[in-house]
């Protein structure tokens, strides 16, 4: 499976198994151009075959939804579409503050944590599903 973390400039990609139920980080798509980042996706599909798509869902705390939720959908909707796998919402609420934590423990702290923030938060998405806390959209 590859779960994403969407963003307007960057994505977080996580890569993960079902049957072993854990995630890692796996890549950064940095591109704003969407030719560019499906470009940088269909190559990962391409390497890992994944039988399932996770996309992280941003909604603020209380659960309403803003314009990022709509474009993480939209990517959602691309993602199903261009590359016929199916493709599961997840909810992320503070994913990006776990990874941020996890860097931190990990000793990456402050502007060395921005190269892999996105792909720690997709791992953080990826694991949630699997651990069936999930919150499905």
């Amino acid at each position: 499976m590859l779960a994403f973390d969407f963003g307007r400039k960057r994505i977080g990609v996580a890569v993960g198994s079902h049957e072993l139920g854990l995630a890692h980080p796996l890549a950064t798509v940095d591109a704003e151009k969407t030719a560019n980042r499906f470009s940088g996706i269909e190559e990962l599909i391409k390497e890992w075959r994944p039988v399932l798509l996770v996309v992280g869902l941003p909604v603020h705390a209380d659960g309403v939804e803003h314009e990022l939720t709509r474009l993480s959908r939209r990517f959602a909707q691309q993602l199903g579409g261009r590359f016929g796998i199916p493709v599961v919402l997840v909810d992320e609420r503070y994913t990006s503050i776990s990874a941020s934590s996890a860097l931190r423990e990990a000793g990456v702290k402050g502007k060395k944590q921005k190269p892999m923030l996105d792909q720690v938060a997709a791992q953080v998405i990826l694991q949630a599903y699997f651990d069936g806390d999930d919150g499905t959209a």
